[in-house]
């Protein structure tokens, strides 16, 4: 079946949200919550039904009379999107469905290539895993892609990308890829792709409105979710945390890590051999533990006392007991909580970390499609 693109009213996207952040609903809970009539509820999931994005579930068995309730969830069957993450040499792709549900998630080595190369290789990609996963036919939304380096307009067309892509940097990269790609392209930076993918997919949608994500990679940078939206600033420039640690002194990105391995004699090249590599050098990496936690102190105050987020986790491609290691450094130094949060119902909470590791980026690129679908960004 083709299905056409998504219009949807503003009562739908509410609906959609609704279910999205609180998960399955009976229409009678939905007409409440939403306020609005019985007989408007029917027909707004009447036609949401028809185009796939919601499905019933089967109905809740009641105790005495009267018609069992049937829950609405959003539906897997609605479409999907694709995302992309490029860093080191690296390709991340992942295929998501309309529920948030993963498809597919793959890692390939790849070639430095030019925009339109690197289209074109996606393109081939995509392709691919839509005849593999059998989506051929199905609605696509778009294309997201994770750029490795802040935005340079606001219109989210030219980034600064890092140096190991020549001429990505100021490239028109969207008009670029959807010439290419002949599909919807959104482009975000990495850190607030990584966001937005712990927002939907590591539980914070059902917990807070506002969310910080830290994205330890090759650099260092936050992504933030703040009432449901994704937070840019004035320049798409919001949670570029990584100017507050040089890139000629130490800092607390996946790099440095590794730098300061070798420099100790560790024969670690990359994280495709980190654990192989690291053994008898627990004590470099305890060590750097303590110093990137000194480092990301200030920058979790910071966030705190601007932003309010009821969730501030930590994400990485770094293995997971050494990013353990870091959150429980990190919950042990001296977090400036406010009176209005230790008095509030939500209290102090830990520092964690994220569990979708390095596929954050790639994940949540794939989510913007589906996240502007309901004019949520």
């Amino acid at each position: 079946m083709k299905y056409p693109p998504v219009s949807l009213l503003d009562e739908e996207k509410r609906l959609l949200w609704q279910l999205r952040t609180h998960g399955p609903q009976s229409r009678s809970d939905l007409a409440n919550v939403l306020q609005i009539s019985n007989a408007a509820i029917s027909k707004l999931t009447k036609a949401l039904i028809g185009q796939a994005l919601i499905e019933e579930l089967p109905a809740a068995p009641l105790a005495g009379r009267g018609r069992p309730t049937v829950p609405l969830r959003i539906s897997p069957a609605g479409g999907y999107a694709v995302g992309l993450a490029l860093y080191a040499g690296i390709l991340e792709i992942a295929v998501v469905d309309y529920a948030g549900g993963t498809i597919a998630l793959t890692s390939e080595k790849i070639a430095p290539l030019d925009p339109q190369g690197f289209a074109r290789h996606v393109d081939r990609r995509i392709h691919d895993l839509a005849l593999e996963h059998r989506l051929l036919g199905r609605r696509l939304y778009g294309i997201g892609f994770a750029a490795p380096g802040p935005a340079l307009s606001r219109d989210g067309n030219r980034w600064h990308i890092v140096r190991n892509l020549p001429g990505w940097k100021d490239a028109p990269l969207r008009d670029l890829f959807e010439e290419t790609l002949r599909l919807p392209v959104w482009i975000e930076n990495d850190a607030t792709a990584a966001a937005l993918a712990e927002y939907y997919l590591g539980g914070l949608i059902q917990r807070c409105t506002t969310a910080v994500v830290i994205l330890l990679g090759h650099g260092v940078g936050a992504g933030i979710v703040h009432e449901g939206r994704l937070m840019r600033g004035e320049s798409g420039g919001a949670g570029e945390i990584g100017m507050f640690y040089p890139g000629d002194r130490p800092r607390p990105t996946t790099l440095d890590l590794i730098a300061t391995l070798q420099a100790a004699g560790c024969p670690v090249e990359s994280l495709a051999d980190f654990e192989e590599a690291i053994p008898g050098y627990e004590a470099v990496v305890e060590a750097w533990q303590e110093r990137a936690a000194d480092q990301l102190l200030q920058t979790i105050n910071s966030a705190l006392a601007w932003l309010d987020p009821g969730a501030i986790r930590l994400m990485s491609p770094l293995p997971a007991p050494i990013m353990h290691g870091l959150a429980a450094r990190l919950n042990r130094r001296a977090i400036t909580w406010g009176d209005h949060v230790t008095a509030s119902e939500r209290g102090r909470y830990p520092i964690e970390i994220s569990q979708l590791g390095g596929a954050g980026s790639a994940l949540g690129a794939a989510l913007l499609p589906i996240h502007a679908s309901i004019a949520r960004i």
